[in-house]
């Protein structure tokens, strides 16, 4: 296999792991669920969600490594509270990026955004932009949550209410309650394709990262139908056991070794109004 094409599949990999969803192929396996259904009088906006565990200014900083090589870095960052469509909501932003080695020979500059109801937590608007040496691709879709539709391409899509586009989700769990032997289950859609995904919780455990050391419950998504990205192993994540959550180590097999996004660093940023 090339070396460019093993850049290639580093990245993509490391910003699916940034956005967590997708990059499985697995079946359901039994588990408990936390019930997130609607209202019977749910206009698709009822939901209300407490959020204890980001605030605006948030950014998370990951070392990309693939085996024992530094890739890259990525980032996952609460970028602001903007109005859209007459709510208030958060911007995030992830990216992914090779460093000067990489770059020398196979630049990778990929961002995702996403457009988040602050109140409910649920997708309003959905952005890809990949740069990936001479290959360069978008993808962007709406949700209507209040008809519970994706306008996606030519396409328009009947969704489940309150359904998460694949950065969203991430922010979604961390803000749920985490229970060992537990699953969160969780409406996703990503690219064209609708997924219900299941979060199980598996354990408990202290890890040591660049960002220091930490006590985290281990979580693995996984899909209920075939992942879009067929990257063969499974995801793991560390999130803080508190009230924040922080992803602080992701790890992953692919079709070429495995991967990781270790935290170096991080900004809890500042509590607004909204």
């Amino acid at each position: 296999m090339s070396s460019k094409r093993k850049t290639v599949l580093i990245f993509s990999a490391a910003l699916s792991l940034l956005i967590v969803a997708g990059v499985l192929y697995w079946t359901l396996g039994s588990a408990s669920a936390q019930s997130t259904k609607p209202l019977e009088t749910d206009n698709g906006t009822n939901r209300e969600i407490e959020n204890n565990a980001f605030q605006v200014g948030e950014k998370l900083t990951f070392d990309v490594g693939y085996g024992f090589i530094n890739a890259g870095t990525a980032t996952m960052e609460v970028k602001d509270v903007i109005d859209y469509n007459n709510r208030p909501c958060y911007l995030f932003l992830s990216t992914a990026n090779s460093n000067k080695f990489f770059s020398s020979f196979y630049r990778v500059e990929d961002q995702v955004t996403s457009i988040v109801d602050a109140v409910g937590l649920y997708s309003w608007h959905f952005d890809k932009k990949l740069s990936e040496g001479n290959y360069k691709a978008e993808k962007a879709y709406d949700f209507d949550q209040i008809n519970h539709k994706v306008f996606y391409e030519k396409d328009t899509i009947d969704v489940a209410p309150y359904i998460q586009d694949a950065l969203s989700v991430l922010y979604f769990i961390r803000t749920q309650d985490l229970k060992v032997g537990k699953s969160i289950f969780v409406e996703n859609f990503t690219d064209g394709k609708k997924y219900a995904m299941e979060v199980k919780v598996h354990r408990k455990e202290s890890i040591k990262v660049g960002a220091g050391k930490f006590d985290c419950v281990v979580v693995e998504p996984l899909l209920m139908t075939s992942g879009i990205f067929k990257h063969e192993g499974k995801l793991t994540v560390w999130l803080t056991d508190d009230r924040l959550k922080l992803p602080v180590l992701m790890k992953s097999r692919v079709l070429v070794g495995s991967i990781s996004a270790e935290l170096t660093s991080y900004d809890l940023g500042k509590a607004v109004d909204f």
